[in-house]
């Protein structure tokens, strides 16, 4: 499974403060190993239940609500101020909603954009604290407090609207976390088409792998934080009209 980053310097600056608000809190191919994740026993304890929120599948979802011919662009990493209006820009231009997958920490640094996202008509997904792409190694109790202090700290900053899925930083995901998401109302979420954007591989090679890897499956893996994003930027302003071009059209994960 790819684990993305795992030594980031950027994220390391997080998790020191991530840490701090979470100890405060009471509380073959990607889709192939994504798919084994899903297929794994079931969590030795059963994920309490958030009351008033309506369970979803705890399978990890990877279809798109627009049917054979569609696609979901996914956004993680964000909000960031420097690159997510420029991304919220190129998708407004051409009529695409996607899904920011936002860590819990920059959500909480940058409320303005959170509500930008939720105004333009965008989903928000779960994305953890501080981006552990390890939290498949650590306790039950590290796992709840990374999603659900994550969830409340998106849900404050986008104004009341929740997050409508999780996504495990680097596709980490357990049965517990997978079942505690679906608990609280967040389809777990995996991708198809891993763009390599966060590497900065040049925009040809961001725009090259959609168009190879879209067989794969209509869920594709971007970034809007983490670093210098002008390559993801101009990726999506070519893919976006190139795929409409070619028949496809753009929606949500399933629910």
């Amino acid at each position: 499974m790819a684990r993305h980053g795992e030594q980031r310097g950027w994220y390391g600056k997080l998790i020191g403060a991530a840490l701090g608000v979470t100890l405060l809190a009471t509380g073959a191919s990607v889709w192939t190993a994504q798919a084994g994740a899903a297929n794994e026993s079931s969590p030795r304890e059963k994920a309490p239940v958030s009351s008033g929120v309506k369970r979803v599948a705890a399978s990890i979802a990877h279809a798109s609500d627009a049917g054979e011919r569609g696609v979901n662009i996914t956004i993680d990493d964000g909000p960031d101020p420097v690159w997510t209006p420029q991304v919220l820009d190129v998708l407004r231009e051409y009529g695409v909603k996607a899904t920011f997958c936002m860590v819990g920490t920059q959500a909480q640094a940058h409320p303005d954009l959170v509500k930008k996202v939720v105004a333009a008509g965008h989903r928000l997904c779960d994305h953890t604290v501080s981006h552990d792409t390890t939290m498949d190694k650590k306790s039950e109790s590290y796992q709840s407090r990374q999603i659900v202090d994550a969830e409340r700290m998106i849900t404050k900053a986008s104004g009341g609207v929740r997050p409508m899925y999780y996504r495990a930083p680097g596709g980490a995901f357990t049965p517990y976390s997978r079942d505690l998401a679906a608990s609280r109302g967040m389809r777990p979420l995996g991708w198809n088409v891993d763009t390599k954007d966060f590497e900065q591989p040049g925009t040809d090679a961001i725009v090259a792998t959609v168009q190879e890897e879209l067989p794969n499956g209509p869920t594709l893996l971007f970034h809007d934080a983490g670093g210098d994003r002008t390559q993801t930027v101009e990726a999506l302003r070519r893919l976006l009209p190139q795929l409409k071009q070619q028949g496809y059209s753009f929606g949500f994960p399933v629910r």
